[in-house]
């Protein structure tokens, strides 16, 4: 499995966005350069020295590592718009997220093929100080935006088979979950979802984090992802599907060419454990 694709055994809770007015945008941000100029080298030269004492020459790297990141996430947002003409094309995945690098969107769009010569040449670049730079900078651990769709889903195993579910007038199966609503867990979401979804309710003090998955949305435009999030759990109740729900089944690692793109990576990780075969 790529590194594009690798798992990230991460959890996180996401807060929804506040709106403010561009006077307090303003004047935020005037507050935060001051601040800036003013402590910014004293907090640089005591970080220094605490990384110094405390790890040694490796703290500072480290230390530093984390000031470049930063940095990095800064020029994603700073200059998203002339990135997203210069870098990508029209459909590609856009630049601009406050808690994404420039390298981690740089990378998504080189998966996507969505980069025009002026961001295939930069790739090229960056690929010569550091092998798949960009693609090893994928960052899985960010906020959701309008290009990352945030999925819940409900991993239940029979005999070494997973249950799927599929929608009505749809060709392509799912495992059981869905889109968090504005406050919610992921706890809430998967009970709301499941019970929904397969009329049964979940235990939630059963629930068992598996991991964070995440590839191309399906049925969506190019340079949209989703991010699932998967948990395991018992249940209470009979499965049976609601009225949107055209059918449910238990599919093989055989089958996994029935599922999305992200339910693959699912059933790569559960037959490389042996509990999907």
């Amino acid at each position: 499995m790529s590194n594009y694709f690798k798992v990230i055994l991460k959890k996180q809770q996401n807060q929804v966005n506040k709106k403010s007015s561009p006077f307090i945008g303003l004047l935020l941000f005037i507050v935060s350069v001051a601040l800036l100029i003013l402590t910014g080298p004293l907090g640089f030269l005591y970080g220094i020295l605490h990384s110094l004492f405390t790890k040694g020459f490796r703290g500072i790297g480290e230390y530093l590592l984390k000031i470049a990141v930063s940095i990095d996430q800064l020029g994603n947002v700073l200059m998203q718009h002339l990135l997203n003409v210069l870098w990508i094309k029209k459909e590609g995945y856009k630049f601009g997220n406050r808690d994404e690098t420039i390298s981690s969107a740089l990378g998504r769009n080189k998966k996507l093929g969505t980069l025009t010569r002026f961001g295939i040449l930069i790739d090229k670049i960056l690929d010569k100080i550091d092998p798949n730079h960009s693609l090893n900078s994928i960052d899985y651990y960010i906020e959701p935006t309008q290009e990352i769709l945030d999925v819940v889903a409900w991993i239940h195993l029979e005999e070494n088979s997973i249950l799927c579910t599929r929608s009505l007038e749809k060709d392509t199966y799912y495992i059981p979950g869905g889109k968090r609503e504005a406050g919610e867990t992921d706890p809430q979401t998967l009970y709301r979802e499941i019970k929904e979804e397969l009329q049964i309710s979940l235990d939630i003090s059963s629930l068992k984090f598996i991991g964070i998955f995440e590839a191309e949305a399906h049925g969506f435009q190019p340079g949209v992802f989703v991010r699932m999030r998967c948990y395991m759990g018992s249940y209470s109740g009979e499965l049976c599907p609601d009225s949107e729900i055209a059918e449910m089944v238990l599919l093989n690692y055989s089958d996994r060419n029935m599922v999305s793109e992200v339910d693959k990576l699912v059933f790569d990780f559960l037959n490389k454990k042996g509990y999907l075969i």
